[in-house]
């Protein structure tokens, strides 16, 4: 089963946002990814050996042959003394268990596993703190020791005794069942049913004060493990338990128990390399939790649907918009040293994330809002506020100082997607048209300042730079066909194409932008008569300038009455009959230009 990816997303702002809170508990699952045997998989082997040495013949099931022959449980420690005599011999038995040979490391077997590295990666980020394992192999240990990492390892009451505090540690190992260089490790269920009153106290110390990520564990056994889980007497933190498929009945029984959030997952190499990757995302662009993107955006809906509840709205707008200013206004988003394709992806991504939760709110608004467009001055306030903190930074790298208004071209673009969805033409005009201020030249409109490739942040065309769009002729207009695709979720409901509607969003700010063109209509018209394919006045145009289909398709919309009178009602091509009628033969010239 794949891991999915909400399960997964939600277990990773725990774990960053919670940062060292949570614990792991590791069971066999991972041990076994390796291709190291378990504790009692070892004990059978050993039965067997130490019987197929006194001649007898090959059993079907070798534990129950020893109790009818001894009279005892099979013992890990017991059957390990009868083999070798001497402490070295008893090391060297269990080395051809758990160490690798020269084939087993070609062949990666009884190695650390991706999961084993993921979660060293994730100690070493300081996220992860403790981990308990009824492991006995030190797969853990070696991957972090890789990392540069020294854990405090606990493998007995001996250890326990003297070793360094768990608050202490930058990562603590609790070895629950024993370390395989220990003749004492604990295998058998009778050695499993309780625990050291010691481990037992820490034990209930970390279930108390820690977060859980269950991984590995069956939790049908390990009597002494499930009675830690019974008495834990807090659940101030979540416990999460990965599964492969649906839990046996003792698990079922514990995750109840624990109102534990059960997370689907394939195997441990999925779960713990998604979650480092997660996590790592996260603390390069600092995203909200969606839980809280949510629940804003349900606020503004509901703030949205009655007049009384306004000021609410607009508090909850100023609230973020100061958030938001706050963050992209930090030292994580001053200008950098050099400025590459690496930057410029690692930025795009944290101001993305940074402004999320106020891109959903204003496609909210573009949506939903009343047909006089009354919260327009809301959102224009916001872009404006926005595009102002971009330009206090005038000098620096140019791809730099362009992306910096990044945020206000998001909310635009999400306001105007939700306009668009809801056929409100006369406030998208209005959008279109409104003025910012621009510190070197004054006045100008939005669409001539945030709007695909008139945007400073898309000069030199660097959002070819962005992984994946090296080689489109419209990059930048593609990557935000792509973000809002997700993006959009929340505010657009059932469309059953979502590219012909940004595509419809992106024609009609050309449309709008053409505007300008007023004056020159005639020697337009009469340059497109002349040559119809070559004649055209300069334009800003999308993707859909090389996407005939949709464009052949809204064009023909944009033509066609009653579609054209709602438009020039609206106020497009400033409601002047003959320049309107003059834009889709200006953008097929220069569709058929940029096809080439």
């Amino acid at each position: 089963m794949a891991l999915l990816k909400d399960d997964v997303t939600q277990l990773a702002f725990s774990v960053y946002e919670s940062k060292g809170v949570f614990a792991l508990l590791l069971g066999s699952g991972l041990s076994r990814a390796a291709e190291i045997p378990t504790g009692w998989e070892i004990t059978l082997d050993l039965v067997k050996r130490a019987a197929l040495a006194q001649g007898i013949e090959e059993q079907a099931d070798w534990a129950a042959w020893y109790r009818e022959t001894t009279g005892e449980e099979p013992n890990y420690s017991t059957l390990l003394e009868k083999l070798a005599s001497s402490p070295d011999e008893r090391r060297a038995i269990m080395h051809r268990y758990i160490e690798p040979n020269a084939d087993d490391r070609e062949a990666g077997k009884k190695l650390p596993t991706a999961a084993h590295h993921a979660i060293a990666n994730l100690v070493a980020g300081g996220f992860i703190r403790v981990i308990i394992t009824t492991n006995f192999d030190r797969l853990m240990e070696n991957a972090l020791r890789e990392k540069g990492i020294e854990p405090t390892v606990v493998s007995s009451v001996d250890v326990l005794a003297g070793a360094e505090p768990i608050t202490h540690s930058s990562c603590y190992i609790l070895k629950l069942h024993g370390d395989y260089k220990d003749a004492r490790i604990l295998n058998t269920e009778t050695e499993l049913s309780g625990y050291p009153e010691q481990y037992n106290v820490l034990l209930d110390r970390i279930l108390d004060e820690h977060g859980l990520i269950v991984s590995g564990w069956s939790g049908e056994w390990d009597h002494a493990l499930r009675a830690a889980f019974i008495r834990a007497p807090n659940r101030r933190y979540t416990t999460y338990w990965a599964s492969r498929g649906r839990l046996g009945s003792g698990a079922q029984e514990l995750v109840d128990h624990r109102k534990a959030r059960v997370v689907s997952a394939g195997d441990a190499d999925t779960l713990f390399t998604t979650l480092q990757k997660y996590v790592d995302t996260l603390a390069q662009s600092q995203r909200q939790n969606p839980l809280s993107i949510e629940l804003l955006v349900s606020s503004a809906k509901r703030f949205l649907a009655k007049q009384e509840y306004r000021i609410q709205l607009d508090d909850l707008v100023h609230q973020e918009s100061e958030r938001l200013l706050s963050q992209i206004g930090s030292a994580d988003f001053s200008q950098p040293y050099q400025w590459t394709s690496k930057e410029l992806q690692s930025y795009a991504l944290r101001y993305e994330a940074v402004s999320e939760a106020l891109i959903k709110i204003c496609g909210v608004l573009g949506r939903w809002g009343d047909k006089e467009g009354s919260e327009l001055p809301l959102v224009l306030e916001l872009i404006r506020a926005l595009h102002t903190h971009a330009e206090s930074v005038g000098s620096g790298n140019t791809g730099y100082i362009g992306l910096r208004s990044y945020p206000a071209l998001l909310i635009f673009t999400a306001y105007g997607l939700g306009l668009t969805r809801s056929e409100r033409w006369g406030t998208l005009h209005k959008l279109f048209t409104a003025q910012l201020h621009l510190t070197y030249r004054g006045p100008a409109r939005i669409i001539d300042t945030l709007f695909l490739w008139k945007w400073k942040g898309a000069e030199n065309d660097q959002w070819k730079n962005m992984e994946g769009y090296k080689d489109r002729k419209t990059a930048l207009s593609d990557y935000l066909l792509s973000l809002f695709s997700d993006y959009s979720k929340p505010f657009m409901g059932l469309v059953s194409d979502f590219e012909l509607l940004y595509e419809r969003f992106e024609i009609l700010g050309s449309l709008a932008f053409f505007e300008s063109e007023a004056e020159n209509k005639d020697a337009i018209q009469e340059s497109l008569a002349k040559n119809p394919r070559n004649g055209w006045a300069w334009m800003v145009v999308g993707r859909s300038g090389w996407h005939s289909s949709n464009a052949s398709r809204i064009l023909a919309e944009v033509e066609s009455d009653p579609f054209k009178s709602i438009l020039l009602e609206a106020g497009f091509a400033g409601k002047d009959i003959d320049l309107f009628e003059l834009f889709p033969k200006n953008f097929r010239a220069i569709a058929h230009h940029i096809s080439w």
